[in-house]
């Protein structure tokens, strides 16, 4: 009997969302599915549960509030809706933290007008919508916000979230290049032990109010870190840093969708200019599984991977494929930049790839256009523009949120209180299987009157 296509991804999302094969060996991970060197973090486990009751950006009751408050703790919602932050960045400073955008209800939170910086160690952050956009700023006058980015972060999970319309990066870990006096010192001062999975970082806004000019950036790995980890992720609409790892950084990245980079996919560059009076170190990537498909922005003829800078490269690749727009394969590596840099290919693994459920990277797309961003059981209209189109091949750069859409609006709050014995309070997952909110068990399509009359439906 043939299956029919919702009940074929619900159970695609369900089989991704497993525990990895080899967690029970290792330490409890900090939710099923969580993975890399940071999935032990505890987050805030077995801390104080602090419940945001209100959509204002700031005051009693509100996430700002519960995230500022020191100690252990886990961020529950017993308010759904848009948060907006007025162009102020969240800093998240004191660590073990859990916030927890699964238990909110109805359309979950947004958080709009901001980014968020992670400035410390031990945080899990999950199921939230975080859109930074231009808001009327002028082109290069200095709004640039990140929409995530760790700082010199440590043991860091963000999962399951959408990052839209950032301004210099939508999706980060980046710190200082040189703490210390050795590579070991460097790396330890430095953003390290951070996993991005399942999320959303697409339209990285071009010609904004950045600076610099320029900069629709996917993400930034910055100089020195390590253990990082890019786990079935869609970047879709960044002209570079699909993602960018810079001098002596180690990432690990299996089952992600890279659509329509413009200038770059994935690259790696150790600037000189950077690292005068310093030694150089070699970098590391290990590339599995992952997909790159152009798009109607992406240069002709653009590699999977691009080498720029003075410093060499181990990578391994494996099964990774890179077609264009009409589905001609891409080349796998390329240069910007005639320097000394080496590629250096390795024959096995550069990081530990135990416990991930690694997909063959003709079932990639499929798989995580089902569960990618904040929530695959009930997205928004953004969401369903953004990845329909990747499916459909359509979409383009943008240098302004105007050009598809608007922030959504902060509409009254939908309430619902948060049932602790309804949770299992070690993962924060509900007990029944079902999340807040899931009214089906994949997202549909929004279609105008005309697209359902014209179907039939709605008659």
């Amino acid at each position: 009997m043939r299956r029919k296509p919702w009940i074929t991804a619900l159970f695609l999302a369900l089989a991704m969302s497993a525990v990895p094969a080899s967690a029970a060996d290792a330490a409890p991970s900090a939710f099923p599915g969580a993975v890399g060197p940071a999935a032990a973090t505890p987050g805030g486990r077995g801390g104080k549960i602090l419940r945001v009751t209100t959509l204002a950006p700031d005051g009693p009751g509100s996430l700002k509030a519960a995230i500022e408050t020191p100690g252990p703790r886990i961020i529950v919602f017993e308010v759904g809706g848009v948060i907006d932050m007025g162009r102020k960045t969240i800093e998240i400073k004191h660590p073990y933290l859990t916030i927890a955008g699964q238990t909110a209800p109805g359309p979950g939170v947004t958080l709009i007008r901001t980014g968020i910086d992670v400035k410390t160690h031990d945080v899990v952050m999950r199921h939230l919508r975080v859109y930074t956009g231009a808001d009327g700023q002028p082109k290069r006058s200095g709004w640039e916000a990140d929409t995530f980015s760790t700082l010199a972060a440590q043991n860091v999970i963000v999962d399951h979230c959408t990052f839209l319309w950032g301004i210099d990066e939508n999706m980060s870990a980046s710190g200082p290049r040189f703490t210390g006096k050795s590579v070991a010192e460097w790396r330890k001062g430095t953003s390290h032990n951070i996993s991005f999975s399942n999320n959303l970082a697409a339209e990285g806004l071009a010609d904004a109010s950045h600076p610099k000019g320029e900069h629709s950036k996917g993400s930034l790995i910055h100089d020195n870190a390590t253990g990082i980890v890019f786990y079935r992720n869609v970047w879709a609409h960044n002209v570079e840093r699909n993602p960018l790892i810079k001098g002596g950084g180690q990432a690990l990245m299996i089952n992600n969708l890279i659509y329509n980079p413009q200038h770059r996919a994935v690259h790696y560059n150790l600037m000189n200019l950077e690292w005068v009076g310093h030694d150089y170190v070699t970098g590391q990537i290990t590339a599995i599984g992952n997909v790159m498909r152009g798009g109607n922005d992406t240069d002709e003829g653009l590699p999977f991977l691009m080498l720029g800078g003075d410093g060499d490269l181990d990578y391994y690749g494996k099964d990774n494929l890179a077609v264009d727009r009409h589905g001609e394969p891409l080349p796998e590596f390329g240069r910007y930049g005639e320097t000394q840099a080496k590629l250096i290919r390795a024959k096995t693994p550069l990081a530990p790839t135990d416990g991930y459920r690694i997909l063959p990277s003709r079932d990639v797309e499929t798989s995580v256009l089902a569960t990618a961003g904040a929530r695959p059981w009930a997205r928004d209209a953004e969401e369903i523009r953004i990845l329909f189109f990747v499916a459909e091949g359509r979409g383009d750069v943008i240098d302004d949120e105007k050009e598809v859409s608007a922030y959504p609006k902060v509409a009254a709050p939908v309430r619902a209180p948060f049932v602790e014995k309804d949770w299992d309070l070690t993962t924060m997952e509900p007990k029944s299987g079902r999340y807040p909110g899931q009214t089906a068990p994949m997202p549909q399509e929004h279609l105008s009157a005309r697209d359902r009359a014209s179907r039939g439906e709605g008659q």
